[in-house]
């Protein structure tokens, strides 16, 4: 029996109800956020303002606060995504390969995704602390080679020292849900071209290169750009490792952060600047994300058009 019309296409009022929705919560609050980033001088209470122009970018871009945010926020974006992406790949290889007690395994590797990141992110102060009273298990383990206790998170600790501690817990929390995307895609190959490449005397290398990658590339760009998208987001792993009224002082605040400190901290309240920050932060994601696509989509049409192991 032929299945009713309403199963097999979306009718015209399921259409329109989406689009409502898509523009009553993702378009007009950016058209809103828009308008806000040139009203010049926006007095919250009044809901009034004093002229239009860029007064509000040209400050932002001024601000020395903003511009270490960037850099952070870069760092942390550059760094992160390619290692924690290929971390994750050699895990998800690891356990693809592994038969016995391959769920459990699975299983651990995916806890912390799902573990609150404030208690993680207290787990890594407690590794990571230097006083008088305790040193940390990270500066005990360094203490076994001679190596004098290092400051890594707190006032005293270099710039060089912070971010690697964010930056290693950036990719920590970040790297349990790729290996899942990972496995999946490793288990979905089609063995018998793993068959085919064993006959034909192909390494193991070999058929990594040549097959296993071109099939699970499409999810490796998944993952790319999903998580540069959320490495520009990031704001609440710093916070858990360095609290949020510390941020600028300790010169680890990023975009988000800087954007969230102008609109809710004790010195904050300028909806301009935070949100002329917010437009600069989705021109930014935006044109990394096109350049990704682009990118991505042309090495796919080329990787896809054979498959060969030779």
């Amino acid at each position: 029996r032929r299945p009713p019309r309403s199963t097999l296409f979306p009718t015209r009022r399921s259409s329109d109800l989406a689009l409502i929705l898509l523009t009553v919560f993702m378009l007009y609050p950016l058209i809103d956020v828009f308008i806000y980033s040139f009203e010049e001088n926006f007095n919250t209470i009044s809901q009034t303002y004093t002229g239009v122009g860029f007064k509000n970018y040209a400050h932002v871009f001024n601000d020395s606060f903003f511009g270490q945010a960037i850099l952070n926020t870069f760092i942390i974006v550059f760094i992160t995504v390619p290692l924690s992406t290929f971390i994750a790949l050699l895990i998800s290889m690891g356990l693809n390969s592994i038969k016995p007690l391959k769920k459990i395994f699975q299983t651990i590797f995916f806890t912390p995704y799902v573990t609150n990141t404030l208690a993680v992110g207290l787990v890594f102060v407690i590794m990571f602390q230097n006083t008088d009273s305790n040193v940390g298990l990270v500066n005990s383990f360094l203490g076994l080679f001679g190596i004098n206790p290092i400051s890594w998170i707190d006032e005293n600790a270099t710039y060089i020292a912070k971010l690697f501690v964010l930056c290693f817990y950036v990719v920590w929390t970040v790297m349990p849900f790729k290996i899942l995307i990972l496995v999946g895609a490793l288990q979905s190959v089609d063995k018998t071209y793993y068959s085919a490449a064993r006959i034909d005397g192909a390494s193991s290398f070999r058929r990594f290169r040549k097959i296993t990658l071109p099939l699970i590339s499409p999810t490796i760009s998944y993952l790319v750009i999903t998580g540069f998208i959320g490495a520009f987001k990031e704001y609440n792993n710093a916070v858990a490792i360095f609290g949020s009224d510390k941020l600028n002082d300790l010169e680890m605040n990023t975009i988000v952060g800087y954007i969230y400190s102008e609109l809710y901290s004790t010195t904050g309240g300028y909806y301009g600047y935070a949100a002329s920050a917010a437009i600069i932060l989705f021109a930014i994601v935006l044109t990394i994300t096109i350049i990704n696509l682009d990118r991505k989509s042309t090495r796919l049409n080329s990787s896809h058009r054979y498959i060969s192991y030779a």
